[in-house]
């Protein structure tokens, strides 16, 4: 897979990598199914916070060869896996309590994390996403203007847990190109590029799997006004001599050597 790292660091993503086997979206499919089973809909939606530290099934996906390879190119053999989180949208009907139509607000994924260095994000598609059910959408070269304002978003439904957005006088959203996937394919994106989706309009769920990376020379913050922590961080890729995210892997977890 050639230039993902010139194509990500000129645009700030790169769109449509094949992750997943036919046989390996069934298996994952099936497995969410379950877990969304047992979490009921409403907390699926987005309270399935880095659960890589209790099913194996999710951490083999973490550390999925084909996931690892292009994220590579970017951040270099040594990574960490900062956080993860299952995001579904689902269609109003099959919510309980809908509390407006649920989307993602405008917003920069590093004003929340606290990190100095690059995050590389990977959205696994675990359902097809396009523009009909609410894909992502990114507004490319937006990684270069810096950490823009977030205020709180105005519109019910915003899926952030902080409900930030970005207010869009700062942006020029004639240039937002959606970032459809296919089950089984993802998305990378940079910590500061734009992004957010609409919501699903059909009768059918957006499931994503949102993933970070960030290289093993990346730092916490120490900002004692609004303290971080990392529970879940996890070395996935090479290995971590800085030692500046602790290392949760689960007993488990073996990583695995980096291709040469």
């Amino acid at each position: 897979m050639a230039n993902v790292a010139d194509f990500y660091n000129k645009n700030g993503y790169f769109p449509e990598i094949t992750v997943l086997s036919a046989d390996e979206v069934a298996d994952l499919q099936t497995k969410f199914g379950e877990l969304e089973e047992n979490t009921g809909k409403e907390d699926a939606q987005y309270s399935l916070h880095n659960v890589h530290l209790k099913h194996p099934w999710v951490m083999d996906i973490v550390s999925h060869p084909k996931l690892l390879h292009p994220v590579r190119q970017i951040l270099g053999q040594n990574i960490v896996l900062l956080d993860s989180r299952f995001i579904c949208k689902y269609p109003e009907t099959e919510l309980s309590k809908p509390n407006g139509s649920p989307y993602v607000a405008w917003h920069q994924d590093i004003r929340y994390w606290g990190v100095e260095g690059e995050v590389v994000t990977a959205w696994l598609a675990v359902d097809d996403a396009d523009s009909e059910n609410g894909c992502m959408c990114v507004i490319p070269g937006t990684h270069t203007l810096g950490i823009l304002e977030h205020k709180n978003a105005e519109e019910e439904g915003n899926l952030l847990s902080s409900n930030q957005s970005i207010p869009t006088h700062l942006l020029d959203v004639t240039k937002s190109t959606p970032c459809p996937v296919n089950a089984g394919q993802m998305s990378l994106h940079s910590g500061l590029l734009v992004h957010g989706s609409d919501p699903n309009r059909p009768t059918r769920r957006r499931c994503g799997y949102v993933v970070r990376y960030v290289s093993t020379d990346a730092k916490p913050i120490q900002d004692p006004n609004r303290p971080r922590s990392f529970p879940a961080t996890v070395v996935v890729s090479g290995v971590d001599e800085r030692k500046h995210f602790e290392d949760h892997s689960p007993p488990w977890f073996s990583i695995q050597a980096v291709p040469t």
